[in-house]
């Protein structure tokens, strides 16, 4: 199985592993300059594209002022159209209870649209260890789960895959998921796509449970909104006699009129589609039209903590678009699984070590992985400023805790290699304050330059092994000041 997952490597050497792999790298250059390109030729369509910005982040930074309250006005509403709520404090929780719902009907076996929050959770792993499967009916999803792999993009998890390799997949493990791959089997995007679509033909009608996610929850209404772009969310949501949806606590949004924002938005920043082809909502249960049963299990899993920072919570904003993926030059390199969670690239280095806490490796080091060139935020639908997070995040990191878990205040220890960046820093300032010490410090290094290090030793060398020491100058500036003020007339 590919991919960095936690307890796995951090994310430098999960990166450099990557970004070893040639034919990773093309397929990443590939498709997120194609996504990138068709974004930006999208968004230029709206002239008020920086109001609806503006718009967006407003929406979210009310609802987060107020998330209990409207929490408790979606539970209200839902259950007033016929479905339950379940509350999950974290994902133990959250699996247990979907568990329990698919028992409950009798069924082995679930079908399922594409759901971050059942990633996060690891709901898939939960199910199988029950004696459940769980078929996943994206076809990216399917690509990945087909291949025994990991998701690297939030809107297109197989984006590290190209057509040969999807075509091989196909052929080697359609018929142990159900129905085989034709024969003859070529890599056209077409072929592929039809094999997908006869395999799960056959799942969807079967099905009677269906697990998804939400895009949004109405709070004034109880209503899901479902955004996809192939159809098979429309199949998921209307066969199946139950629906089980698990959806994150920030994807609440006050009122019905709000989606007219991100209607808007998303589309465009996601699939650079002026409307998204499949927007499926539903409100509750009707006698005869669709599933006759519904259940809507709001996930926490790290969230209220998050809510609690006044810095990182802005994170909680985020729609999923993905567009911070497309223009990061790290990502573009690294690929989705160097960052060890279901959530990768900007928004995955800031969202995932407050969710998860920095106290492990692999999340103290995914703040660090970034240029902060501030592209993700230029993109940003909602205007997260990822860069600010990032700051933030290493500030944590470096100084260790304490912060809040789980509703109790633990201190973090400092990574590896902090204790001596501080060293410095303190070092740095006791020279800064003193004009007269920095002087003939500066004097002395230049005199000295041609024994300086290409390399910085102990910890360090971190930093120069893939950077180069600036070449130190025959002058200071201060020296180079005072003789251009001499031999300017006045």
């Amino acid at each position: 199985m590919s991919g960095t997952y936690l307890g796995m490597p951090a994310f430098p050497a999960a990166a450099r592993e990557a970004v070893g792999d040639e034919v990773l790298r093309a397929n990443l250059r590939h498709a997120t300059h194609t996504i990138r390109g068709k974004r930006a030729r999208a968004v230029a369509e709206l002239e008020d594209w920086d109001r609806l910005r503006a718009a967006g982040k407003a929406i979210k930074d009310h609802t987060l002022r107020h998330l209990d309250r409207y929490l408790l006005q979606l539970e209200e509403a839902v259950t007033a159209a016929g479905g339950t709520v379940h509350w999950a404090a974290d994902a133990d929780e959250a699996n247990r209870i979907v568990t329990d719902l698919v028992r409950a009907t009798g069924e082995r076996e679930v079908v399922k649209v594409k759901s971050m929050a059942t990633q996060e959770i690891g709901l898939n792993e939960a199910l199988e260890a029950a004696g459940i499967a769980a078929y996943e009916t994206d076809l990216a999803e399917l690509i990945v789960q087909l291949g025994h792999d990991r998701p690297s993009h939030i809107l297109v998890p197989a984006i590290h895959r190209n057509r040969g390799e999807i075509r091989d997949i196909f052929r080697s493990e359609m018929a142990s998921w159900g129905r085989p791959a034709p024969e003859g089997l070529g890599d056209e995007p077409r072929e592929l796509a039809e094999a997908a679509r006869l395999h799960l033909r056959e799942k969807f009608l079967r099905a009677k449970v269906a697990v998804s996610g939400a895009n949004f929850m109405v709070a004034e209404t109880g209503t899901m909104v479902v955004f996809e772009s192939e159809g098979n969310g429309r199949m998921c949501l209307t066969l199946p006699e139950t629906l089980i949806s698990v959806v994150g606590i920030e994807k609440v949004v006050p009122a019905f009129r709000d989606l007219e924002v991100f209607l808007q938005t998303l589309p465009r920043s996601s699939t650079a589609e002026r409307m998204n082809p499949y927007t499926t909502m539903w409100t509750g249960t009707t006698d005869g039209d669709g599933p006759s049963a519904f259940h809507l299990v709001l996930l926490d899993n790290g969230r209220t903590d998050t809510l609690a920072d006044e810095t990182g919570r802005q994170a909680l904003r985020c729609i999923r678009c993905s567009a911070c993926l497309n223009v990061c030059p790290v990502y573009e390199r690294a690929g989705g699984h160097a960052y060890g969670s279901v959530y990768p690239g900007p928004i995955g280095a800031i969202l995932s070590p407050q969710l998860r806490g920095t106290g492990s490796e692999i999340d103290a080091t995914l703040p660090y992985a970034s240029t902060l060139c501030g592209a993700c935020y230029e993109v940003c639908p909602v205007a997260i400023d990822i860069p600010e997070v990032l700051v933030h995040l290493r500030e944590r990191v470096a100084q260790g805790g304490p912060v809040t878990r789980d509703g109790i205040r633990v201190r973090i220890r400092p990574a590896h290699g902090h204790t001596a960046e501080r060293a410095a820093m303190r070092a740095a300032r006791l020279l800064l304050d003193r004009p007269a010490a920095l002087r003939a410090g500066e004097r002395l290094l230049a005199r000295a330059r041609r024994l300086a290090p290409r390399r910085l030793p102990g910890p360090g060398r971190a930093w120069t092994d893939t950077r180069e020491l600036p070449a130190v100058p025959a002058r200071s500036f201060r020296d180079w000041w005072t003789d251009r003020e001499r031999e300017t007339p006045q």
